[in-house]
């Protein structure tokens, strides 16, 4: 397969790349206890996704296929912290309705879960339904390791199924204890070390 061609979106591409995103996460088991309604589910997700690919776009780092059927959002969490999302709970209550006291719960289990160390946290890692299986996630991963081992920085996410938990694996990730959701949905806290290119 041909390496797919990255490249950093604009701030308009935000609905579609959180769109992107909704498409590729709504059959995980977490989406359907965030939104228990499969008729709602991708368009709470995406209003929910839209929030953070807005964020990244100004304090974090986002890489998309040319074709847009591919992402990864990254956040460097290597200084001084960022400002919160502005109007961060307003607008969560806004898109996510009757559903946000989950959002929120989800969102209180990740930071009592994120490691304090100096490193890069991968939020979101999302492709096209019909390209999955293909190495396009690979190819993202390599490309934002490549950065990462060059300046000697740790790595960090959360994997929401045992596929992209083995695929993590597969890229020098190590994986600890789960945390859960309420209704025992699991997530993965996964760490990388930056690594070193093999000797010539």
């Amino acid at each position: 397969m041909t390496a797919p061609v990255l490249r950093r979106p604009s701030a308009d591409e935000s609905p579609a790349i959180a769109g992107l995103i909704a498409e590729a996460f709504a059959p995980l088991p977490v989406s359907g206890w965030l939104v228990p309604d499969p008729a709602a589910r991708r368009a709470v997700l995406a209003g929910n996704f839209e929030i953070m690919v807005e964020y990244a776009l100004t304090f974090g780092l986002v890489y998309v296929t040319t074709d847009r059927s591919a992402v990864a959002v990254w956040f460097p969490r290597d200084g001084e912290p960022p400002p919160p999302p502005v109007d961060y709970d307003v607008r969560v209550e806004r898109v996510c309705g009757e559903w946000t006291d989950r959002f929120l719960h989800l969102d209180d289990l990740f930071d009592a879960n994120h490691p304090h160390e100096a490193h890069h946290h991968l939020a979101f890692l999302a492709v096209a339904p019909d390209r999955q299986g293909t190495g396009t996630g690979s190819a993202l991963l390599r490309h934002h390791h490549a950065r990462l081992d060059a300046k000697g920085m740790p790595a960090y996410l959360e994997a929401s199924s045992t596929r992209s938990r083995d695929l993590y694996l597969r890229h020098g990730y190590e994986v600890g204890p789960p945390f859960r959701v309420p209704d025992g949905t699991p997530f993965w806290p996964m760490w990388r070390r930056p690594q070193q290119p093999p000797a010539r």
